[in-house]
């Protein structure tokens, strides 16, 4: 039987370092337990889970060494509590069955309904089965000057349903940003709600401990989102001749567009890098094989970071934006390493 599982939500607004806070966060865990871990990507494509996965078995750390207790599932494609929660309680279930987890992290997309996600864990199959312990939503106060972000519903909601608010990023904030954050969290109605300052995701293990008394909607307005398949079946494709498949998405004011290459094609480091940089878009995400080894990038506010990666099993890419550049496939396919 599986009872009473720790659960936390860990959410947040486009490119604000979840899955930096998510592989802190595993550093912390005891060598004991094992962990389980659901992420939802807006995209069709799933880069989470290969990164977070690629990061915890390359590095020579106590995190490796505690890989093979940490269980990932994605439910890629918009939001997983979309067609009535299944496509999340599919994944839920297959993970729980699998793991049998001491403690459940949850992290929705940044364009997701943290409240809708609620509503499922909440409901009454899981009552007994998960503990809903504090929600944590990451928030970068320089956003908060932005009309994008603060009319945005999703990234109000994210605020309203928090149990802890960290303002991820402080070594960035100018003058005065950390106080509107806490000036902006009062007008949203959470004076007593703590609020956690912090540079790259590095969130302390106590903040997930405890109940959440998030004061949750249980009668939210529906949401939808237009996808360009019915199913967002791609991941599970054979590749065709070309050896790529993609994909694109749209919903929430964004669109995005993701690409799946076969493990057989590899790419010039040197010009997926400059490829990269000049793109301007709100989000890109992405594991490589190239030419001298495995990568991923990540890239949000203009700001590209590359890590080394020790394995994955194909390249995924995954851009977010206002709109779609026809171009970028020609662009992308020129980055394939020749011969």
């Amino acid at each position: 039987m599986i009872k009473a599982v720790p659960t936390n939500i860990i959410t947040g607004f486009l490119g604000v370092g979840k899955t930096s806070a998510l592989l802190h966060l595993l550093k912390q865990k005891p060598s004991n337990e094992r962990w389980a871990i659901l992420i939802n990507e807006f995209g069709e494509i799933g880069i989470d889970g290969a990164l977070v996965q690629g990061m915890q078995t390359g590095k020579p750390t106590s995190i490796s060494e505690n890989a093979q207790k940490v269980f990932i599932k994605e439910v890629p494609g918009g939001c997983m509590c979309c067609a009535a929660g299944l496509p999340m309680q599919i994944a839920l279930n297959q993970l729980l069955a699998q793991s049998k987890p001491d403690r459940l992290l949850i992290e929705p997309t940044g364009l997701g309904h943290p409240v809708e996600v609620m509503q499922t864990l909440s409901a009454e199959h899981y009552q007994d089965v998960l503990d809903i312990q504090r929600t944590i939503t990451l928030v970068d106060a320089r956003k908060l000057t932005d009309p994008r972000y603060t009319t945005h519903a999703t990234f109000n909601q994210q605020i309203d349903i928090a149990d802890v608010i960290v303002g991820n990023k402080c070594d960035l904030y100018g003058l005065n940003e950390a106080e509107n954050l806490t000036d902006y969290s009062v007008n949203r109605g959470k004076q007593n709600t703590p609020i956690v300052l912090c540079e790259h995701g590095e969130i302390p293990f106590t903040v997930l401990q405890g109940k959440s008394d998030a004061l949750v909607e249980m009668n939210a307005h529906a949401h939808h989102h237009h996808n360009s398949e019915p199913t967002p079946s791609i991941n599970e494709r054979p590749f065709p001749d070309s050896g790529f498949l993609k994909i694109e998405n749209e919903g929430e004011g964004f669109k995005a567009v993701g690409w799946r290459f076969s493990p057989s094609i590899e790419f010039d480091r040197d010009a997926l890098l400059a490829w990269i940089n000049k793109l301007e878009v709100e989000r890109l995400k992405a594991v490589m094989i190239t030419s001298t080894g495995i990568f991923s990038y990540n890239l949000a506010d203009g700001d590209l970071v590359e890590s080394e990666l020790s394995e994955c099993a194909e390249s995924k890419i995954e851009i977010i934006a206002a709109n779609v550049n026809t171009d970028w496939d020609d662009e992308l396919a020129a980055c394939v390493q020749a011969g």
